[in-house]
């Protein structure tokens, strides 16, 4: 991969070099000017629009920029229409600006792609430009919206550099299906499919589909979080859409080269505050024997620290606290990104952008790490002065090596967070003695070493991945189109999964091959829109079109495995003693019909109707068709009200329906599976689960209030949504008895609401010649209630963790907000008294419910300072009112870690004049009470800070071809300024589904982020 990459950078670099210098460069100057009054208007920006570098003007207007003869400047100053000239033979440029403060000619992305006007839109759009993305980065660039959009909830897990991202937008999402948005690249729908998550039993977090995309591609993500916004992309935009429109180059503009360079290293945080009193021992003993050392090193119910004390391999080491934590396992990881990016306009009626981006991660596990190479190509091109034709082409290729597995126990290599404070994790290096065979540490041979598995263990997995669109717009008239438009999203997989031999629980030592699979997955979409903008008379006017979509989901996976390798360390299917194979198929197709009708009433009234007619196959033909409207309106009032402050206002409102089908194809009739034969008569079975023959799509219901208002010449900005979302007869499983013959049921009962409020406060506070200050506050409060379950409306469990196993889970409860935690209380007499046994241990009481893991209250602060070429940005987000059911409670407690377990360790803890030994204590505590495992999720963090400085455009002078550098140091997670968990950071989890949200247990510790961005322009 490096020789490709370097061989391009070659390639690109010898091409600009091969270009001529077709002008010399000069220095232009100028006035800037308002056209009212005439006075000079300071801070203008003058902008370089081939390259993106300039200048602003003084105190007086005036400027000074180096063009040349092609240069192309953009004047712009809130308040005012950006003015844009060719420099040719000037060498002076006096501009006149006019006022334009009322945001009207605003454009953004919408559905299918289309542009629209802001101020025409009845519902909620936030767009998230990319210098927020590609500066203090995430390896999944969907991590760096956290903050940025009020009612988007984004989590990443805890699994390292090749992780997924959890997006909830707008409260709890459907019940039955993964609950993120769909993502859609320059107007196309893109897969992200999880390719693999982490649960109570282990596992690993694979990577999603957005995480392959590289922010040095993308231009913008736009969010469309209400139904009427996402309504015209019918099924899957039920959990709202982000529209991702990558980089292209401008028509007519002339060579540019950009290169830019990102250095982060990923330190490990200890969230811990372990007791470090008392040391290794179960009884109040410390261990006696090799043995006693082995079963007890993760217990710290011994004596009082000092003197030495036998460890798990007959030495003699200090029973002291340890000068090394479970941190010292890891290392600093590393994410080196390099990019480079050639643009050229194609005269006026064309022009192409290429660029390459290798990003080189390794994780803070050793021998773990994610690499990918990012290949994109932008085309856009005017065939005639009707028919325009672009196309984009993105490749990606990542290779994602040891992949850590996840979750309490098995191949995790976390797993020496719980070692007692005696001892240093480095004396089980390197994990596997002088024969191969693991070095068992603890208790449970289910517990891997986590440096065996770091030195020996294989859970690789590969992926070359193609995301292609082509469109074809022709022009009627300027105002009259047809544009054909399809997208291919191909991705190939390969995965190799293997038990090291020598791994402790393997049988007999000899290991196994979990998988050696290929797999192919696509998602292809073609799109015809006819579409009109005209003037029906001299008041009203039309916005209009309509369209078709096809769609087709497809993968196929074949795998091979087995188990015991016969030679060790020969890791082949042909080595196994047990040979196994797989093999696993599901196609899926939906065809669409749908229209947009916008009437527009003397620029201060808008009022569009959308409607969608979708067929699924994954349906009962006789019901596998729904039609879904949206309507929505906008109201520009601020023309009518005589207030000189306001500049702009506009009420709007929508309604809307969106439908959907089920998660899972294959579920509304009978598949009978073959089996192996049975004394040489072919042998099969049937299924456990009643398929449904009279399933019919879900739908999403939602009506939404906002308004929109400007101030102090677009100074001070408001956004602010009321919503009201409600799923019905959504579909989802239910268990049945098997005295019926099946286990369980596909069924269409599933039903919830969110409620929520939504704001955004955008202000300048200063804006000088020298000097501006940026900022904004989003707030979300939401509010979600499960209507309905299955056809008893009973709760339905989702996930648990293996410490509390079956005594705490996430569920979704009818009538209360979703995923509820529901765990054990105390048993309480009639006195109100905690109930204890005969041996004072506490007794279990009620299961009930202690809240949901989804926050009620959310948002960010973000802050930019520009004074001349330095700028200083930092983001502070929030998240309030949920709960976490936490493993590390569990165990830190039943390990004798906790700062809690201090007390009582000499006297015991009595209750109702009942003594129990305190290690008896707090295990049956954490057992039976299983409450005491959840814990707030409130806190307040220093989500990202970027320091960094733009070199004068004067320093390059004397080299032609150097057009500007800009240097910046960053950091991401830097810091918890408030949390109400004591152990663990309130956003760990190791699941990357709505399974496991909120649920806490043995992933990889948090991170913090800090390194430094150079990007060097050429021109």
């Amino acid at each position: 991969m490096r020789i490709i990459l370097s061989t391009m950078y070659g390639l690109v670099l010898m091409l600009f070099l091969s270009i001529q210098a077709h002008s010399q460069t000069r220095v232009l100057t100028g006035t800037v000017v308002a056209e009212a009054d005439g006075n000079p208007i300071p801070g203008v920006t003058v902008l370089d629009k081939a390259n993106q570098t300039g200048t602003t003007t003084d105190v007086d207007g005036r400027y000074s920029i180096s063009v040349n003869e092609n240069t192309v400047l953009v004047f712009s100053f809130i308040g005012f229409a950006n003015q844009e000239f060719t420099v040719g033979n000037r060498s002076q440029l006096d501009v006149e600006m006019s006022e334009d403060a009322s945001e009207l000619n605003e454009v953004v992305v919408t559905a299918l792609g289309l542009t629209k006007e802001k101020r025409k839109l009845g519902y909620a759009v936030t767009t998230v430009d990319s210098d927020v993305m590609d500066k203090a980065r995430e390896p999944n660039v969907a991590n760096s919206l956290t903050g940025q959009v009020a009612g988007l909830v984004v989590k990443g897990t805890n699994g390292g550099p090749q992780g997924s991202s959890n997006i909830v937008l707008r409260g709890l999402p459907s019940i039955s299906g993964t609950g993120s948005p769909l993502f859609v690249i320059n107007g196309v729908p893109m897969d992200n499919t999880q390719r693999g998550s982490a649960g109570q039993w282990g596992g690993s977090d694979n990577g999603d589909g957005i995480g392959n995309l590289s922010p040095d591609d993308i231009e913008s993500m736009t969010v469309l979080k209400g139904q009427a916004a996402s309504a015209l992309y019918g099924a899957r935009a039920s959990n709202g859409v982000i529209l991702v429109t990558t980089k292209s180059a401008k028509k007519g503009g002339d060579w540019s080269l950009s290169y830019n360079v990102n250095v982060m290293t990923d330190q490990a945080v200890d969230f811990t505050n372990f007791q470090n009193e008392y040391g290794q021992g179960r009884g109040g003993q410390r261990p006696q024997s090799e043995s006693d050392a082995r079963t007890t090193g993760r217990f710290a119910w011994g004596e009082p620290m000092g003197g030495n004390v036998i460890g798990y391999d007959g030495n003699q080491y200090p029973y002291l606290p340890s000068n090394e934590t479970y941190l010292d396992f890891y290392r600093l990881g590393t994410n080196i990104t390099n990019s480079v990016s050639v643009s050229k306009g194609l005269g006026e009626d064309g022009a192409f952008r290429l660029s390459i981006s290798n990003l080189n991660s390794n994780s803070i596990v050793p021998n773990s790490g994610n690499d990918r190479l990012n290949i994109n190509l932008n085309v856009d091109q005017n065939i005639t002065d009707k028919l325009n034709v672009s196309a984009m082409i993105n490749y990606i290729d990542q290779k994602s090596d040891n992949i850590p597995n996840l979750s309490d126990g098995p191949k995790n290599p976390n797993n020496f967070l719980f070692l007692a404070p005696n001892i240093a994790p480095s004396i089980f290096a390197p994990g596997y003695d002088e024969e191969g065979r693991e070095i068992v540490f603890s208790d449970d041979i289910f517990v891997t070493n986590p440096y065996f598995i770091a030195n020996r263990g294989i859970n690789d997995r590969g992926r070359k991945r193609t995301i292609s669109t082509l469109s074809a717009r022709y022009s009627f008239t300027p105002k009259v189109y047809a544009l054909l438009r399809m997208g291919n999203d191909v991705s190939n997989d390969d995965f190799f999964g293997v038990d090291p031999t020598g791994l402790a629980y393997a049988a007999d030592l000899k290991g196994n091959l979990n998988s050696r699979s290929l797999s192919t997955r696509s998602e292809l979409n073609v799109d015809a829109i006819f579409g009109a903008d005209v003037m029906l008379n001299q008041d009203i006017s039309l916005d209009a079109l309509v369209g078709g979509t096809f769609r087709n989901n497809r993968f196929e996976e074949v795998g091979v495995g087995g188990s015991m390798f016969v030679i060790p360390g020969l890791y082949s299917p042909f080595n196994v003693e047990v040979f196994n194979r797989s093999y696993g198929f599901n196609e899926r197709e939906v065809v669409s019909g749908y229209y947009s009708m916008g009437f527009g009433y003397r620029d201060f009234l808008t009022l569009t109707t959308t409607g969608r007619y979708d067929v699924y196959s994954t349906l009962p033909v006789d019901n596998n068709s729904i039609f879904s409207p949206s309507v929505t309106a906008a109201f520009l009032f601020d023309q009518f009200l005589n207030i000189p402050a306001l500049d702009f206002g506009k009420l709007r409102s929508s309604y809307a329906v969106t439908s959907g089908e089920p998660f899972a194809a294959y579920q509304t009739q009978f598949y009978y599976n073959s089996a192996n034969s049975y004394n040489g008569v072919a042998a099969g079975s049937s299924p456990l689960s009643l398929p449904n023959l009279f399933l019919k799509p879900f739908t999403t219901d939602e009506i939404e209030l906002g308004m929109d208002l400007s101030f102090l010449n677009n100074r001070l900005t408001f956004d602010v949504a009321y919503f009201s979302k409600t799923t019905n007869n959504e579909i989802m499983n239910a268990s049945y008895s098997i005295a019926s013959g099946f286990n369980s049921a596909v069924v269409a009962t599933g039903s919830t609401n969110n409620k929520g409020l939504e704001l955004m406060v955008t202000g300048i506070p200063i804006q000088t010649t020298d000097f501006t200050w940026r900022t904004s506050f989003n707030f979300t409060n939401v509010r979600n209630e499960v209507l309905s379950t299955n056809l008893d409306n009973n709760p339905i469990n989702l996930g648990q963790n293996r410490a509390t196993l079956g005594n705490a889970v996430t569920a979704y409860v009818p009538g209360l907000p979703g995923p509820q935690i529901r765990a054990y209380d105390y048993q309480y007499d009639a006195n109100g008294d905690i109930v204890v046994d005969n041996a004072g241990l506490p007794v279990r009481g009620e299961l009930k419910n202690w809240g949901s893991v989804l926050p009620t209250h959310y948002g960010g602060w973000n802050n930019e300072f520009n004074y001349k070429g330095v700028s200083f940005s930092f983001l502070v987000d929030y998240n309030f009112g949920n709960k976490v059911l936490s493993a590390t409670e569990f165990y830190s407690h039943f390990r004798g870690l906790h700062q809690n377990t201090l007390v009582g360790r000499e006297e015991g803890i009595t209750t109702n004049e009942i003594t129990a030994p305190a290690e008896n204590y707090y295990q049956a505590l954490v057992q039976n009470v299983t409450k005491t495992s959840v814990v707030d999720g409130d806190f307040i963090k220093l989500r990202q800070l970027t320091f960094g400085y733009s070199f004068p455009d004067r320093w390059f002078n004397a080299v032609p071809v150097f057009k500007g550098l800009t240097a910046s140091i960053v950091g991401r997670n830097l810091a918890i300024l408030m949390r109400k968990t004591e152990n663990i950071d309130p956003e760990a989890t190791f699941g990357s589904n709505i399974n496991f949200l909120g649920i806490e247990g043995t992933s990889l510790p948090s991170t913090r982020s800090i390194g430094f961005n150079l990007n060097f322009k050429l021109h």
